[in-house]
């Protein structure tokens, strides 16, 4: 299919093929590093954690830092990604608890949201074309 010069200009499909590009890169990390050899229920929700946190990543890096929440899910992922690999900081990271109106809280909400069904729209996609390709 191709994409038509408004779907170019559309900041949500922009969004989504920058989503799309991380996570199914970091799928195909997650499957390079970790073939599914074990069905056993603990490598089930190792792997469902690992797929689970990519997409979440996959969508904040996507969003960068341009809105509050995106800001708050990559210091969380950067100050975890930190204290497991044992070193500290220099820089305290807050939890993006900055002041928000009425407006600009909902705004923030509606474009998570937004985000949220992007990330399930493809992550259907993936699955039906995972389940097509059986």
């Amino acid at each position: 299919m191709m994409n038509t010069p408004q779907q170019v200009k559309n900041p949500s499909s922009s969004l989504k093929s920058r989503f799309i590009t991380r996570f199914l890169g970091a799928l195909t990390k997650i499957t390079a590093e970790d073939p599914i050899l074990s069905s056993s229920p603990t490598r089930i929700f190792q792997r469902y954690r690992r797929i689970k946190v990519a997409s979440n990543k996959s969508m904040a890096y996507s969003v960068r830092s341009r809105r509050i929440w995106s800001r708050a899910m990559l210091s969380r992922f950067r100050s975890r990604r930190s204290a497991f690999s044992g070193r500290r900081s220099s820089v305290k990271t807050t939890n993006c608890g900055e002041a928000m109106d009425v407006c600009n809280l909902l705004d923030e909400t509606a474009h998570y949201i937004k985000c949220l069904t992007t990330q399930v729209q493809v992550m259907r996609k993936i699955v039906d074309f995972y389940h097509l390709s059986k």
